[in-house]
């Protein structure tokens, strides 16, 4: 795929265009939302804010649609704003890229994303724990996937924790050259575990492909644990040629030329296109006191 959205590392040596500053027009609207009385997440933008906030932020989409596919929005003034009023303003900022979309079963659309000592091997998802997470797309196991992915940066961790992104279109294009057959495997159906995202009487897995090609846009699902996990639950073994292409894909993975890496400082906010941005961090130790630990909070959207 001869494309502006297949990059890699070493096209980035001299620049950084996801870094865009928050515009002005952007910050006067969210100055001109009283303090909310209810909950965040009832807070709405009317029509023309939200499309005024649009149109300042066109550079950011164009990034998220035909650039990178990811942008980091510099940033909330945390020094001058509590916890609750950041979150609020990434809360607002997201409404002018999209619409908020449920990230569980519960109906959540603010996640917290932050170590509460959770064990990915016993259930827990990897957004509440603190080791490396793996590349991946975010509710890869979702019947219906979020747009866009975003993160706020309330407060980093004592040490690690960076921010990894990299171009399935890059990623897809290395598969293509290294063995076309691997890739073909990929576009078949994989059991991804749904780690309990689902309503009684559904099944514990989705049945979808890795890769998929619309015509205009590549949609990569993916997170490598969640699908051996997802064929364990529906008793059926991958069979030689997914696990020869999931192999793959994690040979290449570990790619440094594939994937950038920076780390988010507090009021930045990261908004990535989760059909073709695949997203990870480094481990990371957190600080002992309580008040100072890793807290990012997390949005989907689906576009307007």
């Amino acid at each position: 795929m001869d494309d502006p959205r297949a990059w890699r590392r070493s096209d980035f040596v001299s620049a950084r265009p996801w870094l865009i500053t928050l515009p002005r027009a952007c910050q006067e609207i969210i100055e001109q939302i009283d303090d909310h009385t209810t909950s965040i997440t009832d807070m709405h933008l009317d029509d023309d804010p939200r499309l005024a906030g649009r149109a300042a932020l066109d550079d950011a989409v164009h990034q998220l649609e035909s650039g990178c596919g990811f942008v980091v929005l510099d940033r909330l003034p945390m020094d001058q704003m509590s916890v609750e009023q950041a979150t609020l303003a990434f809360w607002l900022v997201g409404q002018m890229l999209g619409d908020p979309f449920a990230q569980n079963v519960r109906g959540t659309l603010l996640y917290d994303v932050r170590d509460a000592g959770g064990d990915y091997t016993k259930g827990a998802r990897f957004s509440i724990t603190n080791p490396r997470s793996s590349f991946h797309t975010d509710g890869a196991f979702n019947p219906r996937i979020a747009d866009y992915v975003a993160l706020l940066c309330l407060r980093t961790a004592a040490s690690g924790g960076k921010n990894q992104l990299m171009s399935a279109y890059s990623l897809h294009n290395a598969l293509r050259q290294c063995d076309p057959e691997t890739l073909e495997a990929l576009y078949q159906a994989f059991h991804f575990d749904r780690r309990g995202e689902f309503a009684e009487g559904e099944p514990p897995t989705t049945q979808t492909p890795v890769f998929d090609w619309n015509g205009d846009e590549l949609t990569m699902r993916y997170l490598n644990y969640y699908i051996h996990e997802g064929h364990r639950l529906a008793g059926v073994e991958l069979s030689a040629a997914q696990n020869d292409a999931l192999n793959a894909v994690e040979r290449l993975l570990e790619d440094e030329d594939l994937y950038v890496q920076f780390s988010l400082e507090p009021g930045q906010m990261l908004f990535a296109n989760n059909h073709w941005t695949l997203h990870d961090r480094t481990a990371f130790v957190d600080h002992e006191d309580s008040d100072k630990r890793r807290h990012y909070v997390r949005l989907w959207l689906s576009r307007p």
